[in-house]
Formats: structure tokens, C-alpha cells, sequence
């Protein structure tokens, strides 16, 4: 007699299996990278969220001012505010020789009325008021990164356990996936093209930290400083997390049933998603790099137009 055959009914309950929350037979430190994120993620949104409130704080819980400087300068917004007279006797007080021009990407771009950074300062006539300008900005990079679907998993992980990782057992008994309040994560494609726009904003930060102020004539001189280092790497980084992205991965290469035809693999289609491929290898490496970056490169600009530290300048 032939052997029963094997069906597609649930298997019996191992009763051997380790069972409860957080439940699991791996012996290695797996609890370690889900910590490791929440961290991360927690330093990251303290600080965000403090310098993103930064300009409407209370003195208190603000650097000390100096006398006679901008507010922008003062508030580590832009390194290169002229005074109310228009002037940079500001920079010879701190005793500048030449005053950079580096705005911080959590203030980038830099439109608004009262804005004097480059020629697109005041393209848009419009006065910020009550609301720190950071939030008329930050709310495109930050939605794109919370329905990332790389930044996905790794706080569903580090909040919600959801699950803890690969082989441990959730503090929860049902599974019902990115369902109703979680549908909104569909949205991140539309995200996309806000955070395409603001590389080009961020790479012309970078590219106008380049020019340098001379404080005794006034005229523009040309150079490299640390700073514009800082703002040309914080460009490149979230380029590179935002070309790796997986939605424009899909677009530039999805609903196709040959990607290399009809020109054997020359199509402008299959080299683009070749391109894209190329950063979503390392998609987890440049989401973390940026978002170190940015935050850093907000840092830097905040000290030195703060006087915390003098900017280091090599005039050409």
C-alpha cells in the first residue's frame, strides 16, 4: 500500500517550539539592530524637531545671542545675513576675513521674503510668521523618509516589534499588514518628486558656498571651505538615498515585459533602472548616511554662525 500523500493542511504545532513574546531559539545578539535604530531614529527626531523649533524657542532654551548680528545668522539659519544697514560689520566684530555663505538644509531652500541667500532669495514674496520656516520644508523629506520602505521595516522593527526581527515571535497574536491606518504608506511615490526637487535646491547650496564675502571691500571672492565640504556631501548622500529609492526604481524600470528590448539592453528605460539599481544595492547604507549627514550639516552651519567655532576658508 503507497504512502499517504502530503497535503496542503496546516502542519501540527510543534511542541517543541519556544513560544510568547519576543520568543525565540537564536543565540546571537538580535536584539541588538533594533535598538541600535530606535536610537538613532530617537537622536534624530529630538534634534530635528529642537532646530526645526529653534527660531519661535524661548530665550532660555537658545544659544546665547551675540549683539549686532542678523537673526538668521544668530539663529544658525545662514552664515551670510547683512545687518539691517546692509553691511557685514557683523563679520569684523567676529573677526572674519571673509563671510561664508552656508544655509543650513533643514532652511533650504531658501525663498521666502527677508531670505538673502543668492539670487533665488525672495522668488516667492511670502512672510513666514508665526510658523518656523523649517516646517514649510521639512515635511516633504520627512514624509518620504517615514514611508520609505526601507525606514519601514526598520522602525516597524524598532518601535513595534513588529516583528522584533527574523526568528523571534511578535508581542502580538494577529498579522494584518500595512491595512487601514497604514494604507497612507502607499503615498511615498508621491513623495518622490519633493525630495528629487530638493537636491537641486541643496546642490545649489552647495555649489554657492563656494563664494565668500570680503569683509573689507565687500567684494566676492571664490574658495573652498569646510563648510562647503559639508553642504556638498549632505547633496551627494541624499542624492544617493533618493536614487536608490525603490519607487522611482519601478518607474523608470516596472510594466515592462522586456527590459532589454527592443535595443538589446541600450534602452534608455533598462539604463536608467541599471542607474537606479546601482544606489538600491546599498539602499540601507545611503538612508543612514544622509540622515547622519543632515542633521551634521545643520550642526556645522549652526556653529559658525553661532561664533562657536570660526570657519576654516582657503580663498583661491
Amino acid at each position: 500500500m503507497a504512502p499517504p500523500r502530503e497535503t496542503m493542511a496546516t502542519p501540527a504545532k510543534d511542541k517543541t517550539r519556544t513560544e510568547g513574546a519576543f520568543a525565540t531559539e537564536r543565540r546571537d545578539l538580535w536584539w541588538l539592530a533594533p535598538v541600535t535604530i530606535a536610537f538613532g531614529f530617537t537622536m534624530f527626531i529630538v534634534y530635528s524637531t529642537y532646530r526645526a523649533l529653534y527660531t519661535h524657542m524661548p530665550a532660555a532654551l537658545q544659544l546665547p545671542f551675540i549683539e549686532n548680528l542678523p537673526d538668521a545668522v544668530n539663529l544658525g539659519i545662514y552664515t551670510g545675513a547683512t545687518d539691517a544697514a546692509g553691511s557685514y560689520a557683523w563679520a569684523e566684530q567676529m573677526g572674519w576675513e571673509v563671510v561664508p555663505h552656508y544655509l543650513s538644509p533643514f532652511y533650504s531652500p531658501c525663498l521666502g521674503a527677508g531670505c538673502q541667500h543668492g539670487p533665488l532669495a525672495g522668488l516667492f514674496p511670502f512672510e513666514v510668521g508665526t510658523i518656523s520656516p523649517a516646517f514649510y520644508i521639512l515635511w516633504a523629506p520627512l514624509m518620504f523618509r517615514v514611508t520609505c520602505y526601507y525606514y519601514r521595516k526598520a522602525y516597524y522593527r524598532a518601535y513595534f516589534a513588529d516583528p522584533p526581527a527574523c526568528g523571534v515571535e511578535e508581542p502580538r497574536d494577529a498579522y494584518e499588514g500595512e491595512s487601514k491606518f497604514l494604507l497612507w504608506q502607499n503615498l511615498h511615490r508621491w513623495f518622490l518628486p519633493f525630495s528629487l526637487a530638493l537636491i537641486v535646491f541643496l546642490t545649489y547650496d552647495g555649489i554657492y558656498a563656494f563664494q565668500f564675502t570680503d569683509v573689507a571691500t565687500g567684494e566676492t571672492r571664490y574658495g573652498i571651505g569646510l563648510g562647503t565640504a559639508v553642504l556638498m556631501l549632505n547633496a551627494i548622500l541624499l542624492a544617493g538615498y533618493t536614487f536608490g529609492c525603490h519607487a522611482l526604481r519601478h518607474i523608470v524600470g516596472g510594466g515592462k515585459d522586456c527590459m532589454t528590448c527592443p535595443k538589446n539592453g541600450q534602452s534608455l528605460s533598462y539604463r536608467s533602472w541599471k542607474f537606479v539599481s546601482f544606489f538600491n544595492r546599498r539602499h540601507m547604507m545611503w538612508a543612514w548616511l544622509s540622515l547622519f549627514w543632515v542633521a551634521f550639516a545643520d550642526f556645522y552651519v549652526w556653529l559658525v554662525a553661532s561664533g562657536t567655532i570660526d570657519p576654516i576658508v582657503w580663498i583661491f
